[in-house]
């Protein structure tokens, strides 16, 4: 455990490839880890789960049906739309900026829940990984991605999402949602459910008192969630001649400890704790704190 831790062509032709490569609903992976994560099982979207069931360290449990967390909504068909319909979500929040929006279409979503678009920057990514393979040139994809470039970006994404004042705003504001009094069940999500969603889910269940351990592990169940997509992403890119080495993505894919820890270093230096990066960085004031334990925590 890293002391961070302990201390707390064209463009558009590589966006229909991706957009092409739809989720298969007859996969469902199985993860283990100390409790059994409950998959939203759906056939447009393959990393959307309830985040409840962690036992805190203080022996409570985090109550299911009210937090969940996704991958995105835009390829839902109408079985997925009678399954979220079903959750009585009263709130979906975007962390998509415009040009994942636009690429991979608005979230589709059932009657009842309100729509809203917090985007969260990811610091450039995914106009980088389009360009990267819209160029269809091995070199410069090579240039782009290759040599540990592609996970050193990862790690600059992570850092703002404690250095941007933007983003902070953004994360406290969801936060503050979940503890409102009366608040429903609320689902958010970016694009593959796993970075900007991770860093959310991983900051809330350390909040609610779940031991680090425990939501290391959730962040870390994207991997598996999404191995059998991101697989067939890079097929795609392989078979339709965008990438000889589609593997140069796979960093830009996977969740990995060393992401975490970017932005776990970022709380340490810049706030000395999680709590006071909740407090300071976020201005999650005690009564908010207190508010995500009584509503989420049972």
């Amino acid at each position: 455990m890293s002391v961070s831790r302990r201390a707390l062509l064209s463009t558009a032709g590589a966006t229909a490839i991706l957009a092409a490569v739809a989720p298969a609903a007859s996969a469902r992976p199985r993860v283990r880890t100390a409790h059994t994560i409950r998959q939203v099982p759906l056939q447009g979207a393959v990393n959307v789960r309830d985040l409840g069931g962690y036992v805190t360290y203080g022996g409570a449990r985090v109550r299911h049906g009210l937090v969940y967390r996704g991958d995105h909504l835009g390829k839902l068909t109408d079985a997925d739309l009678a399954v979220l319909g079903g959750l009585g979500l009263g709130r979906v929040i975007d962390f998509r900026i415009p040009l994942e929006v636009q690429s991979d279409g608005a979230d589709r979503l059932p009657a009842g829940p309100v729509a809203v678009s917090r985007p969260v920057t990811d610091n450039g990514l995914y106009g980088q990984l389009l360009a990267a393979i819209g160029s269809r040139d091995p070199v410069r994809q090579e240039e782009m991605l290759g040599g540990g470039r592609a996970a050193a970006f990862m790690t600059e994404v992570y850092r703002t999402f404690v250095t941007s004042a933007a983003n902070r705003e953004r994360f406290g504001a969801t936060l503050r949602e979940l503890a409102a009094p009366g608040a429903g069940p609320q689902l958010y999500h970016c694009t593959s459910g796993k970075d900007r969603t991770g860093w959310t889910s991983w900051l809330l269940l350390s909040l609610l008192g779940v031991p680090e351990r425990a939501a290391t592990e959730d962040y870390l169940a994207s991997n598996t969630f999404r191995a059998a997509n991101d697989a067939r992403v890079r097929e795609g890119l392989r078979q339709a001649g965008l990438m000889q080495n589609p593997d140069l993505i796979i960093p830009l894919q996977e969740v990995r400890p060393a992401y975490l820890d970017a932005a776990l270093a970022e709380v340490r230096e810049g706030y000395g704790s999680v709590f006071r990066y909740a407090t300071e960085g976020l201005g999650l004031d005690l009564r908010v704190l207190a508010g995500l334990r009584g509503r989420l925590v049972r």
